[in-house]
């Protein structure tokens, strides 16, 4: 699979590109699949639900199913945060998968860039990271781009992985 993916620092655009990027390559044809980084403990299941009462009860992984889609729900409990590559492989088959977060991870990445948020560019220091899409003109060793230029930036993904 080819692996692609998003940084940047919070307020950047990271999920308005993500979004418009999927909804992009899609259109073209092609398959995509994403992961998102949360720093934060996250729930996508609610109390009272018989899934989250099965996770309460001490179920290590909780597999809900429907007509329309099925989730899988592992928790960690003690055990260590997965690395990016291990939930890689979780994944089935696609042309592209977009990685919103792992900056620190080897993968190739664009960041997402807005002037007003006040952080210093993380390709500066990070040689990981092919291009920058930004709200406002840089001078850069890299490829800079219009943060909302989504047909662009697609192309150069697209290009990057070979697709």
């Amino acid at each position: 699979m080819n692996i692609y993916g998003v940084v940047g620092w919070k307020n950047a655009g990271k999920t308005g590109l993500m979004e418009r990027l999927v909804a992009e390559i899609t259109a073209r044809g092609f398959t995509v699949s994403t992961i998102k980084h949360a720093h934060h403990s996250f729930d996508v299941d609610h109390p009272g639900k018989d899934s989250f009462r099965h996770r309460a009860a001490g179920a290590r992984e909780v597999l809900l199913a429907s007509r329309n889609r099925w989730a899988l729900m592992n928790e960690l409990r003690d055990a260590d945060e997965p690395p990016l590559t291990e939930l890689l492989s979780k994944l089935s088959p696609v042309d592209l998968v977009l990685v919103e977060g792992y900056k620190r991870d080897a993968h190739p990445k664009i960041e997402a860039f807005r002037a007003a948020t006040g952080n210093a560019l993380i390709a500066a220091e990070d040689n990981s990271i092919r291009a920058v899409a930004s709200d406002t003109a840089l001078e850069l060793d890299c490829p800079v781009f219009d943060l909302d230029d989504t047909t662009a930036i697609a192309n150069f993904i697209l290009a990057e992985v070979g697709l």
